[in-house]
């Protein structure tokens, strides 16, 4: 089917909205609509980096409609709303374990450029091939996701606002819940405040840590941060942060969390 896609066809070139033809899914993945999608930094690196190859078709915090099903799906059907996520292959031993960010063929299925069996699900109007990213590409019309790329949601919930649950938020609370595993009481610094850091913070708070510190440089971010959960912010810019956390918590807090991705402090 004809699809617009936003393409990158060199490393570090500007993206262009472009035509290109989209297979139809295979037994085992979904067709769907794309209603929105978030834009994280990673989409800056897939195009500045070269980590998937080029020409490629960004985008990998989809949230959509399905419109149509492989014929071995089983958890979606047309008409459900879903959040996209990264590939995996669900059959190695960590995925059948529990633990599919641990996929062994994660960095393939995800910034190799196709599919699972070596094929392209996106070309141009020529025929050539078109990388995908994360298995889905959603800065797309439409895209064509493996079964285990997706997650039924609500329809009662605005799908506008969903698309950042496929990796931003899943990253943030992730790292609490599952990485890290505070104990009830405990204490955590959080270094940036964006849709990851703002997520750990609601993770530490559902688990009940005592002191949850928030740092960033935007009072704006800060304000959102307190609301959320966190119990003492930090505008690293007039404060700094080692003095305000040592009074905080006498004698440093217990787990620490990075989002900004920064080298040097600002």
């Amino acid at each position: 089917m004809k699809i617009s896609t936003a393409i990158v066809k060199k490393q570090g070139a500007l993206l262009n909205i472009e035509n290109a033809q989209l297979d139809d899914p295979k037994p085992n993945e979904v067709l769907v609509k794309i209603v929105s999608s978030g834009v994280c930094h990673t989409d800056a690196a897939g195009r500045d980096m070269g980590m998937t190859p080029y020409p490629l078709a960004l985008g990998h915090e989809g949230a959509g409609i399905i419109e149509k099903i492989g014929s071995s799906v089983t958890t979606v059907r047309p008409g459900d709303h879903v959040v996209l996520s990264f590939s995996y292959c669900g059959h190695c031993e960590n995925c059948l374990s529990g633990h599919p960010a641990n996929c062994v063929h994660l960095n393939e299925l995800n910034f190799g450029g196709h599919n699972f069996d070596g094929s392209h699900r996106i070309h141009d109007e020529s025929g050539n091939d078109i990388s995908t990213f994360f298995g889905q590409s959603s800065f797309s019309s439409y895209s064509v996701v493996d079964e285990h790329g997706v997650t039924k949601v609500s329809k009662d919930v605005d799908i506008n606002v969903l698309g950042p649950l496929g990796c931003g938020f899943q990253t943030g609370a992730g790292t609490v819940l599952n990485y890290l595993k505070p104990e009830f009481g405990s204490s955590i610094v959080i270094f940036g405040t964006g849709a990851v850091g703002l997520s750990a913070i609601m993770a530490a708070k559902i688990i009940g840590m005592d002191n949850i510190i928030a740092v960033d440089v935007y009072d704006n971010r800060l304000k959102i941060a307190k609301e959320l959960g966190a119990t003492r912010v930090i505008n690293s810019t007039i404060e700094n942060p080692n003095e305000i956390i040592q009074k905080v918590t006498r004698f440093g807090v217990d787990y620490s969390i990075d989002t900004t991705g920064c080298k040097r402090h600002p």
